[in-house]
């Protein structure tokens, strides 16, 4: 790490470090002990489901109970967990076992891999998020056994409940239940949802966030509480949205009991926020639940945990921001505190470049594919926020389509703006401090 360290950046690092994880995970899966007909996967196909388990995604051209033996489930869940936390998180982890010192560079390199703004305590900070998350998964994992052991039996729902537990809380959506039905099985049941969501709130939260909750803080820094408010409100506003426009759709909530539709109201508006369980079937929803679902996929998690999306705090800012200019005010304030104008524009930046990215992606698509714009557009928008809902197009994907989402889960797990610096040509330090004359233009 240190020698690749040396002749990379960050950024150069992370990507680099990905896309050979998401390499030797495709690999993997093309072994014959992989697939139950023994000829592994074929080569693109095991490149998609390594990506969709790196960045944590969940969309499947193959069912994964019914295609990969244990062994190959195995290397999907190793992958998760390694993607979720972060191979540098692992990494961290390895070199403290062995009681190897972290260097500089490698601290810098968690900084970029935790979205910190310094060095300052990382390490101290690597170490919460391996204990936190280990410890929401082992208790998910407990009860999710517990519930499925009659149904299963011991050995199998220990099973269930591990790679459930795992897949949840890293916001993945694989799931073992098989030909592609998720957890519909299970829409009414209380234990299962109610786990299951929390699993991927939390994991959704981001790690700080995490940490300051279960520090028992009296006063949450402005991150935390920012997450917290629009988390909460987004989750509440999207399943009375979804209770509402569903709650007689015979193809969705229609049939269920009012109790088991406020539950799988909630259950779909937590699953958006890049989770990719479904209890409902998805392709019953009206264009307007849809479309509502989509814009909590667009906008996501929140910074430094495992979700996607272009963030929850990317989101407040840029509603903050247009509300300023509204009212000609110069500063975007929240809390009584001014955020910086380098805040503001990465906000707008990534949100541009993340809206961008979904429609190149959707005019590839609604060429190479036989489906129609919206079930295009969801498939799209569920890639970049690393989301894994699919309204059932990922299987017949064409060649180029599955390539086109391979790229889009990449780019939405790294982030657009992330690789934009990866690919940008370094600028001459005394060019970029260069003043040109103002002049203005003509807006809206």
């Amino acid at each position: 790490m240190n020698a690749l360290g040396k002749i990379m950046s960050p950024s150069r690092v992370l990507v680099s470090g990905f896309a050979v994880l998401i390499m030797f995970g495709a690999l993997l899966l093309t072994l014959p002990q992989a697939t139950q007909d023994g000829l592994g996967l074929p080569f693109l196909n095991a490149v998609f489901t390594a990506t969709s388990a790196v960045c944590v995604t969940g969309l499947v051209v193959v069912d994964t109970a019914t295609t990969f033996t244990l062994f190959g489930q195995g290397v999907i869940l190793l992958l998760i967990q390694v993607g979720g936390l972060g191979f540098m998180t692992f990494a961290t982890l390895f070199a403290m076992i062995l009681g190897k010192k972290i260097t500089l560079k490698e601290r810098l390199l968690l900084q970029e891999a935790l979205n910190q703004v310094s060095v300052e305590g990382i390490v101290r900070l690597t170490k919460h998020v391996l204990q936190i998350s280990f410890a929401i998964e082992a208790i998910g994992a407990l009860i999710l056994t517990l519930r499925w052991y009659p149904d299963f039996g011991w050995s199998k729902a220990l099973y269930y409940g591990v790679f459930h537990s795992i897949s949840a809380f890293n916001n993945a959506g694989f799931d073992l239940m098989g030909n592609y039905s998720s957890l519909t099985a299970y829409v009414g049941d209380p234990i299962v949802n109610i786990t299951i969501m929390l699993l991927i709130i939390c994991g959704g939260l981001g790690f700080i966030v995490m940490a300051e909750l279960l520090a028992h803080r009296k006063k949450f820094r402005l991150h935390t509480k920012i997450v917290l408010q629009v988390s909460g409100v987004l989750i509440l506003l999207g399943a009375v949205f979804i209770f509402i426009m569903e709650f007689t759709n015979p193809k969705t909530l229609g049939p269920l009991p009012l109790g088991t539709k406020v539950l799988a109201a909630f259950f779909q508006s937590v699953s958006p926020r890049t989770a990719g369980f479904n209890t409902i079937n998805l392709a019953g929803m009206y264009d307007t639940t849809l479309l509502s679902m989509i814009v909590l996929m667009f906008i996501g998690a929140s910074p430094g945990g495992t979700g996607g999306g272009i963030k929850t705090t990317t989101f407040i800012s840029i509603i903050l921001s247009v509300l300023s200019t509204y009212r000609s005010d110069p500063h975007v304030v929240l809390e009584g505190r001014t955020l910086p104008k380098d805040v503001i524009r990465k906000a707008w930046a990534v949100t541009t470049s993340a809206a961008f990215l979904i429609f190149l992606i959707l005019s590839i698509l609604s060429h190479t594919e036989n489906s129609d714009l919206m079930t295009v557009l969801f498939e799209v928008t569920s890639a970049f926020g690393t989301v894994g809902l699919s309204l059932g197009i990922t299987p017949t994907l064409s060649e180029v389509g599955k390539m086109a989402i391979i790229l889009t889960m990449f780019i939405g797990r790294l982030g657009p703006l992330t690789l934009a610096f990866v690919l940008s040509q370094k600028r001459d330090k005394q060019a970029a401090h260069v003043k040109y004359p103002d002049e203005r233009i003509l807006i809206g």
